[in-house]
């Protein structure tokens, strides 16, 4: 039997992107067995609160966290979990400066010197989706480079180097397109260069596979475009579900060890919320 918790899932307060609410996140997560759930919408605890109500009493861990838009000439997303009760004040408080030293709604202004210093070894940096700052280096329509790769490397040096050897850990995903396969080698193998742990997440964008349309449309109306000019940009399917421990062991089945991390990472990470604000 093969453990797994979840540590990248986004609600329907990640506005046009999430579709499941928190608490269809949390009743998913029960019913598949996972060992926890980390909620990680954009720049935010948005959701955190329903979160955190729907999961009190039920036995689920649950891990709280954000993917952090750094916005520059190609805005990058840096996932980051807290650490328990001490990683979410820290990570409440970069987010708050952020939106405060923004220069519009919406639009936070993150440091990555700021974060490195505030992270204080609390959080854990995952080097998230294909707009994190490793993976970005990785093309989507075409076979990686030796240069490519390089250029994933040094983003991941640049990581390690910031957050500390024992806060980096190498995310993989597969959302079912030809090179899932292909980039995922290129990272364990990054990974195992410099001794850096590997797991796998489902990328959750929504709960179930009957809210896969739902997101495509979400997923147009973002990128203003319609419906058949998007579809290219699109998975072919509902790879962005939640799934169950046993379909995450065999997806990941030639990296041993990467699911069976995110229940090791969980257990690190994972706080009742209501510890961290008692009067919420």
């Amino acid at each position: 039997m093969v453990d797994y918790a979840e540590l990248h899932a986004h609600s329907a307060f990640s506005f046009l992107d999430g579709v499941s609410s928190p608490e269809r996140l949390v009743s998913e997560a029960i019913r598949l067995g996972l060992s926890g759930l980390a909620l990680t919408d954009h720049d935010g605890f948005h959701g955190a609160a329903r979160f955190a109500e729907a999961a009190e009493g039920t036995g689920l861990p649950t891990i709280f966290g954000s993917e952090l838009t750094l916005r520059g000439d190609i805005d990058e997303h840096l996932l980051v979990l807290a650490r328990g009760q001490a990683g979410y004040h820290r990570l409440a408080g970069a987010i708050t400066e952020a939106h405060l030293s923004g220069g519009a709604k919406h639009e936070p202004r993150y440091e990555l010197d700021d974060l490195a210093e505030r992270a204080n070894g609390d959080w854990i940096v995952l080097t998230g989706c294909r707009r994190g700052p490793v993976r970005t280096h990785l093309p989507e329509g075409s076979l990686p480079t030796p240069v490519d790769i390089r250029a994933a490397g040094y983003a991941l040096d640049d990581l390690v180097e910031r957050f500390g050897r024992e806060s980096v850990v190498v995310e993989l995903w597969h959302r079912g397109v030809p090179l899932d396969d292909v980039h995922n080698d290129v990272l364990a193998e990054l990974a195992q260069e410099r001794g850096l742990p590997v797991v796998a997440t489902g990328n959750v964008h929504y709960a179930l596979s009957a809210e896969y349309e739902l997101f495509t449309a979400f997923a147009a109306l973002g990128s203003r475009r319609s419906l058949d000019d998007h579809d290219g940009y699109l998975p072919a399917g509902p790879a962005n579900r939640m799934r169950s421990p046993a379909e995450m062991g065999r997806l990941f089945a030639r990296f041993p060890g990467a699911v069976t991390e995110s229940v090791r990472i969980a257990r690190e990470c994972a706080f009742e919320l209501k510890r961290a604000t008692p009067n919420l």
